[in-house]
């Protein structure tokens, strides 16, 4: 497993909580990668270097007498090297960027990745933004935590960013060479070019990107997309599923429409969320209410709204995606397509008075 992180890091260590600190780096939206495995049930972490080793090179087929950031070697390891030059990436999952919520130190992170990797059949990247609440506790975790995803609008774009361009750059030669091919084969026929095309694709790269905003990870890109930072343009993720979204409900569609995707946004409810309606208290009257557990003003033009609310082992969980809830066939099967990137609202029912689609 794979993090990416604006955490402050410690090379020397290899223990979650050790190698990842609680503060943002020093710096302009910089950021780190750390490769995650498990060592006899606990967590080992190796901070990548910047620039990778020549070993590191070798491993993934690269020349290891260049020079090659750390992104490189993820990317070779997560999307570049085929399985028998047929394109495909060598245990055919789709990739889950997963953005976690409010109060997370890097245990809950990465068991919370490692069930979304285990339930759902997903290859996980986690971007982790500090969010412990600076050793603080109730209202004032929950304020620190704010102000600590406010200051990680910047690395996130820089996140977004950077998966873009390996995605791009993984497809641009393969597509140079497959028009090439399509050309020498169906010059004089428009319609044979664009079938043989389109198959070929799908062969060389039969994976999906898909996008996981979870509590106040939604809060984060709810700033980013409202930030001058955000360049706006970037259709990397298939689906886009934000779950118990810690922010306003209220004109959340003047931000929720601008987010880009090729196939589904969706944005699950739960009234009864526990975590979502202490959240509102915590901060008193200025909280409103929250997109992820009210079912009123639903008005996104672009969104799939799905309610859990009353569904069997759901009950006040926030993290409805995981343990009990998943005893519920319905939520395991929306989850399972969701993060996969396919249509995942055609078993629900459709409530056009509330422009909601109930499981």
């Amino acid at each position: 497993m794979y993090i990416v992180t604006n955490r402050t890091v410690d090379e020397s260590k290899h223990t979650e909580n050790e190698a990842f600190g609680s503060k943002p780096i020093e710096g302009p939206n910089e950021l780190r990668l750390a490769e995650a495995s498990r060592r006899r049930n606990r967590w080992h972490i190796d901070i990548l270097p910047d620039q990778i080793t020549p070993q590191m090179a070798r491993s993934v087929d690269l020349n290891p007498d260049n020079i090659y950031p750390a992104s490189a070697y993820v990317a070779r390891k997560l999307i570049e090297k085929p399985d028998q030059g047929t394109g495909a990436r060598p245990n055919g999952r789709n990739l889950l960027l997963f953005v976690h919520g409010y109060n997370n130190d890097m245990t809950d992170v990465l068991d919370r990745a490692e069930r979304l990797e285990q339930n759902f059949g997903v290859e996980v990247i986690v971007f982790s933004w500090p969010a412990n609440g600076g050793g603080l506790h109730g209202v004032l975790s929950y304020k620190s935590d704010k102000r600590d995803a406010l200051a990680s609008v910047g690395a996130f774009n820089r996140v977004l960013e950077k998966l873009e361009a390996l995605v791009s750059d993984f497809h641009a030669q393969y597509v140079i060479d497959l028009e090439a091919r399509a050309e020498a084969r169906f010059a004089d026929n428009a319609a044979a070019w664009d079938r043989y095309f389109a198959k070929e694709v799908e062969k060389h790269c039969p994976f999906t990107v898909n996008l996981m905003l979870h509590s106040m990870g939604n809060y984060l890109y709810k700033h980013l997309l409202g930030s001058s930072v955000y360049s706006g343009d970037r259709l990397l993720f298939d689906n886009v599923v934000m779950v118990a979204a810690d922010t306003n409900n209220e004109n959340h569609a003047e931000w929720v429409d601008r987010i880009p995707y090729r196939n589904r946004l969706y944005i699950t409810i739960n009234e009864n969320d526990g975590a979502l309606k202490a959240s509102r208290l915590k901060m008193g009257e200025q909280q409103k209410a929250r997109l992820g557990h009210y079912l009123r003003r639903l008005d996104s033009r672009v969104a799939t709204y799905i309610d859990f609310t009353s569904q069997p082992h759901v009950g006040d969980s926030h993290a409805y995606f995981e343990d009990s809830p998943l005893k519920n066939a319905k939520v395991l099967d929306f989850f399972k397509a969701s993060l996969n990137g396919k249509v995942a609202e055609k078993p629900t029912r459709y409530d056009p008075s509330r422009n909601v689609h109930r499981l």
